[in-house]
Order: structure tokens, then C-alpha cells, then sequence
């Protein structure tokens, strides 16, 4: 009788087939929401890279410092530009300047020859520029003998702010180098008022 008893202690309840599947399937689920999970980390951790590289190589978003190119551009706008060498007379662009990044618009390239007159009226190859981006003309801080050839590899760059703005028409700045571009500013993103196309 005690045998009897010991026995029917020992026996254990086996699981149900049933049971068994459940369990696997509970298993199999936990596996494959693990793999999901690190695919997306991991497709997160790409696409955020990638969007570091862009931002950082092809687009650059600059904050804009400063009162040279009012009323175009404002202290604290938000601006994307695009990495290119590509410029022409009238393109604003950002480029390095004693570890310090300027923004100025352009105004000539590599031979033009560059004429400014005592009312602040710009001269490119003989012929006046329609600069409706400039609210006020001066002549401004000029040191420069004129009229000036840019020199090779190099850019000849204005502020819109042309009474206040330290630019190519100074010695203390100069014709920009090709090499110290970063880009030519696109859009401006902030403040939303002022959301579009840098003109």
C-alpha cells in the first residue's frame, strides 16, 4: 500500500500536446520580436549615420551670426547649404576665415575685374550689377586698390550689409580661396516666418 502511494507521488503530470505548442509558440515569438528589435536598432543606428554624413558633407546646416548680409539674412536664421563648387555672381555662400565661418554673397570670380564707385554702385567687367538685395549702397571699408582683378582660385565676396560688412574690399579678408568653401546656402529652415529659398 506505502509502494503504491510512493508511486502515484512520484508520477509526474506530463503536459498536454497542446500545452507543448503553446509553449513553443511563445518561445518562437520571443526569438523573432528579439530579431526585430535589433533590426530596427540597427537600421536606426544606419539611417542616423547616414543622415550625420549628409548633413554634414553634402548639406551643412549653419546658424547665421552677425549683421553682414541684413536684411537677406538675420542674426540666428537656420540655413541648409549644399557642398558644391559650382558658384556664380550673386550666390551667397559660407567659407572659413580664421577658423571662423563668414557668409557673403558673390560677386565676382577668378579674372573678373571688380569696380566699386564712391556711391557704393558694384561693377563687374564694365557693367553694373542689379543688386536688389542690398538695401543700402557704400562703398564701405575699402582698402583695396580698384579697379581689382580676382585672382585665380579665389572669389571676390560682399556683405548685403555693404556699410558695416568686412569683405573682399578689405585686405583684412580678402578674395576667398575655392578651398575654404563650404557650400553655397539654399534654404532657409528657421524661424518658419522666413522659411525658402536664400536670394
Amino acid at each position: 500500500m506505502r509502494e503504491k502511494k510512493e508511486e502515484k507521488e512520484k508520477e509526474v503530470d506530463l503536459p498536454t500536446v497542446a500545452q507543448v505548442e503553446a509553449e513553443l509558440e511563445k518561445e518562437l515569438s520571443k526569438k523573432e520580436h528579439s530579431r526585430v528589435l535589433r533590426t530596427t536598432v540597427f537600421a536606426l543606428m544606419v539611417a542616423a549615420a547616414a543622415a550625420v554624413i549628409v548633413a554634414v558633407l553634402v548639406f551643412p546646416v549653419l546658424r547665421i551670426s552677425g549683421t553682414s548680409m541684413t536684411n537677406t539674412l538675420m542674426d540666428g536664421d537656420i540655413v541648409v547649404t549644399m557642398n558644391t563648387s559650382d558658384f556664380a555672381t550673386g550666390d551667397v555662400i559660407a567659407f572659413y576665415y580664421n577658423n571662423t565661418l563668414l557668409v557673403k554673397r558673390v560677386i565676382a570670380t577668378t579674372g573678373d575685374w571688380v569696380d566699386i564707385d564712391k556711391d557704393g554702385n558694384v561693377f563687374v567687367n564694365g557693367e553694373e550689377l542689379e543688386e536688389p538685395y542690398v538695401s543700402g549702397k557704400a562703398l564701405g571699408e575699402c582698402n583695396i586698390t580698384l579697379p581689382y582683378q580676382v585672382p585665380e582660385e579665389r572669389i571676390f565676396v560682399m556683405g548685403d550689409h555693404r556699410e558695416t560688412s568686412i569683405d573682399s574690399r578689405n585686405t583684412a579678408v580678402g578674395c576667398v580661396n575655392k578651398e575654404l568653401i563650404v557650400g553655397k546656402l539654399l534654404f532657409r529652415v528657421w524661424p518658419l516666418s522666413g522659411l525658402g529659398a536664400v536670394k
